[in-house]
């Protein structure tokens, strides 16, 4: 199992192995949610040598990023609902554990639960279009 919590600052072959983990997982996150194809991006910015950058899945409605930003609180996944691919700064922030990478349903029903978006999913009224 890989080991989200061990850092990427100065280690490239660790910053490697977690872009290509965590795009590898969030690749299972979109079929997990029945996402189809051409709905969403998939990128990966490594930025510089002392962070681990980050791994975004976009969808027209959600946007999910992977990145050791939380690293003291546990948290590295940022979801957030959004309107479109060009909207980067979306709705509300909330965050998740990194290690959800390792349990994909569970990882798809906090998705699900924030954003509406997936299989089985129902808009809260409160985020429903007008």
């Amino acid at each position: 199992m890989f080991d989200w919590n061990r850092s990427c600052s100065y280690d490239e072959q660790q910053k490697r192995r977690f872009h290509t983990t965590a795009r590898s997982r969030l690749k299972k996150l979109a079929a997990e949610l029945a996402l189809p194809p051409g709905s969403y991006d998939l990128r990966s910015n490594k930025a510089g040598i002392a962070v681990s950058g980050e791994v975004t899945l976009h969808h027209d409605r959600a946007y999910i990023q992977v990145g050791q930003f939380g690293l003291s609180s546990g948290h590295g996944i940022l979801i957030r609902t959004c309107k479109g691919r060009k909207d980067y700064t979306g709705g509300p922030n909330h965050f998740v554990a990194l290690t959800m990478l390792d349990d994909i349903p569970a990882l798809a029903a906090a998705v699900r639960a924030i954003t509406g978006v997936g299989r089985g999913a129902t808009i809260p009224a409160d985020r429903r279009a007008a």
